[in-house]
């Protein structure tokens, strides 16, 4: 009777653990911007939660995710040193999907995780972006913020308030409508692949940045790129270093429409667009091969 009680309390631990993974896995991500670092942050989670007096937790959610925001912040510090010596600039890891019906496009994961807005995030301390993501993503009170950050209520405000200005100097104005990226982004990637550099104009805005991240280990810019000539140079450069050998392919590059670079069918980049007034206005592009590790690496 004892071996049953033990096996039936594991199993409810576990249901109950699994049931809130996938808001575990959203808050882990948006705070580290790494898939395996969120996995390994809600991996430990689970050990504690496994290791508790369950009786005594009252929330099992506010409990676990607590837990995993406070594992996210100093896994987040620790990385800290890190990134500030990672060579040029640091894009977060993309979640691409192929098929749009995947689990990756449920609710936990299709809002607020865009390229862009993660490395928007990146502008913020690892507490500020925790207190920002509760309080504007996850819809928590300052109160609940408060406990799990071991701060007042007044300073999570604060932290908010900062973190919102931050945030809404760099966000796109307004949200565009997926199939209108999604058309816009068919007109791109045909243009890109005929290396019609003035077709690609047409398409961007005057102020259009490129942001590419390559870690060291792939050759990238070490600086922004802007204006509309330069970046569509850049697109129309690899077809013409590469005839006929460059392909692409739309994918839901973290919940948005995106683009898939293929260079003689083996994967290039992953590249992220935020479209404002119905042109370009940045264009994000991974090619840092550790962070591509999950993407299809040959065409199909």
């Amino acid at each position: 009777m004892i071996q049953a009680h033990s096996f039936a309390t594991t199993m409810t631990d576990a249901n109950t653990f699994n049931t809130l993974r996938p808001r575990l896995f959203a808050i882990a991500y948006r705070m580290l911007g790494i898939r395996a670092d969120a996995e390994d942050v809600v991996q430990d989670a689970w050990l504690r939660w496994h290791g508790s007096d369950q009786a005594a937790i009252q929330s099992p959610e506010a409990w676990l995710v607590t837990t995993t925001t406070r594992l996210a912040i100093d896994y987040l510090r620790g990385r800290q040193a890190e990134r500030a010596t990672y060579i040029g600039w640091w894009l977060p890891e993309p979640i691409v999907e192929l098929d749009e019906r995947t689990p990756e496009t449920s609710a936990e994961m299709a809002s607020d995780v865009s390229m862009a807005f993660l490395w928007v995030l990146e502008r913020l301390s690892p507490e500020e972006r925790a207190a920002f993501l509760m309080r504007q993503v996850f819809d928590h009170d300052y109160a609940d913020i408060a406990a799990m950050l071991g701060k007042t209520e007044a300073a999570c405000r604060q932290m908010v308030h900062r973190a919102q200005d931050r945030v809404r100097q760099q966000q796109p104005r307004f949200d565009v409508p997926k199939h209108t990226h999604h058309a816009l982004l068919g007109r791109f990637m045909a243009a890109a692949k005929a290396g019609d550099r003035d077709a690609m104009k047409a398409m961007m805005a005057d102020d259009v940045q490129l942001v590419s991240d390559g870690g060291g280990k792939i050759r990238s810019f070490m600086r922004i790129l802007h204006g509309a000539g330069r970046v569509a140079g850049v697109f129309w450069s690899v077809e013409h270093q590469h005839p006929l050998r460059v392909d692409y392919r739309q994918a839901r590059v973290n919940g948005e429409p995106g683009l898939l670079r293929y260079v003689a069918g083996q994967l290039e980049s992953a590249q992220s667009f935020v479209i404002e007034d119905g042109k370009i206005a940045a264009v994000l592009v991974v090619r840092n091969p550790d962070k591509l590790a999950s993407v299809p690496h040959a065409i199909f």
